[in-house]
């Protein structure tokens, strides 16, 4: 039986990551965060990288103890000993994937109509079916791909950060204004309010356990591979998110609907079509990622039983899974020229809570089961998971009354 091809180096795993959450969120959510947070915007993503750090130790000891294709669903099997339970995971990871590619490509299709007045349906369709056709040629050739997209737009971040930093000699001196107060309540609570909208920029790092079975040596590098690229996505939030705050007015920022955008303009003085090729390579990268993880997740289904063995077949010739590939792809299409997308984010986002729960609980039962990790591989306390399914949910629960 023809078997994925184990080609994938930590660098192009956490490059991967990297394409994943530092993408839409910072384009996005740099304007949000400050109109909740102000000065103190910066602050939001680090205690979003926090809550964040709980799942990401749970999901690294999970990588390393199970590191397979459809991750999620698998831990799921394991811990809470459902094969029904497995497969809705499986299915929900794989619906926020679908969705979040659907809602990006509409979303690449305004930014590239800024340089060519194509129907929107046909830049959806040309979209969907050249990254479809990247993610089916080969895992090395997609990843490569997507790889080179993340290092452009990682590439252009830090450049604003140099030129704001350049433009302004002080601002680093005035970094600790950025840092509330022990005892101002009432940024903290702005910066807590923040904090939940920060942390859906951080969603995405998950999506590398579903690389497993084309990762060198699994066990070792999806446990970094998820730590590098949390700790490299703080670094760009926090970052970017200074040198705007520090660099524009305020509520000029918080009124943007293109944020960054306004702040590269504001600070190097370039035309914003520059900004505009940045976004659409960061769309399309996390198009073409999104595919690629989908993809994993329906292939691991079908090897794990839960599913019918056609979408496990692997192409002798590409070593990827094209029958998985393709069903993911024709869905993405359809989505994207059909779907109402108004609340997809929102809803994705919940999604992925709802499965960052699931996960948490199995490792804690894993270990109260007394199940050991194998010898030598990355393990975390018994309160990890704990800390982890508890944000989890009052971030779910929140959600809803927000």
């Amino acid at each position: 039986m023809t078997e994925l091809r184990r080609s994938l180096s930590l660098p192009l795993v956490v490059l991967y990551g990297l394409g994943v959450t530092i993408g839409a969120g910072i384009y996005v959510l740099l304007g949000a965060t400050a109109g909740r947070a102000g000065l103190y915007a910066p602050v939001s993503f680090i205690l979003a990288a926090i809550v964040m750090g709980f799942s990401a130790a749970s999901f690294a000891e999970m990588s390393a103890r199970f590191p397979v294709s459809a991750g999620e669903a698998a831990y799921v099997r394991a811990g809470l000993k459902s094969n029904a339970l497995s497969t809705v995971v499986g299915f929900l990871v794989i619906a926020s994937g679908v969705v979040s590619s659907s809602a990006i490509t509409v979303g690449a299709t305004g930014y590239i109509r800024e340089f060519a007045d194509v129907p929107v349906a046909v830049l959806v369709v040309a979209i969907v079916a050249v990254l479809g056709v990247i993610a089916a040629w080969g895992i090395m050739q997609s990843v490569l791909f997507a790889s080179l997209f993340t290092i452009f737009e990682a590439g252009a971040l830090a450049a604003i950060v140099a030129v704001g930093i350049y433009a302004n000699p002080g601002l680093l001196g005035e970094l600790p204004r950025v840092i509330p107060p022990p005892g101002d309540l009432a940024a903290w609570a702005g910066v807590s309010s923040a904090g939940l909208l920060a942390f859906f920029a951080f969603i995405g790092f998950e999506d590398i356990v579903n690389l497993a079975e084309e990762v060198k040596e699994p066990e070792r590098t999806l446990p970094w591979a998820i730590f590098l690229t949390l700790v490299l996505g703080t670094v760009f939030y926090f970052s970017v998110t200074a040198v705007a705050i520090l660099s524009v007015p305020l509520d000029e920022l918080a009124a943007s609907p293109a944020p960054l955008s306004f702040v590269f303009g504001h600070i190097t003085g370039a035309s914003p079509v520059v900004i505009t090729l940045i976004a659409i390579v960061a769309t399309l990268n996390g198009v073409i990622i999104q595919i690629i993880m989908a993809s994993r997740v329906l292939y691991g289904l079908a090897k794990q039983g839960s599913i019918p063995a056609l979408f496990a077949n692997i192409n002798r010739r590409t070593r990827t899974p094209l029958i998985a590939t393709g069903a993911v792809t024709a869905i993405v299409l359809l989505l994207a020229l059909t779907a109402p997308l108004e609340n997809l984010a929102e809803w994705t986002s919940r999604i992925v809570l709802v499965i960052f729960s699931l996960v948490n609980l199995s490792l804690f039962v894993l270990k109260r089961r007394g199940s050991p990790p194998p010898d030598g591989a990355f393990a975390v306390a018994l309160w990890v998971p704990v800390g982890g399914f508890v944000t989890c949910v009052c971030l779910l629960v929140s959600g809803f009354f927000s």
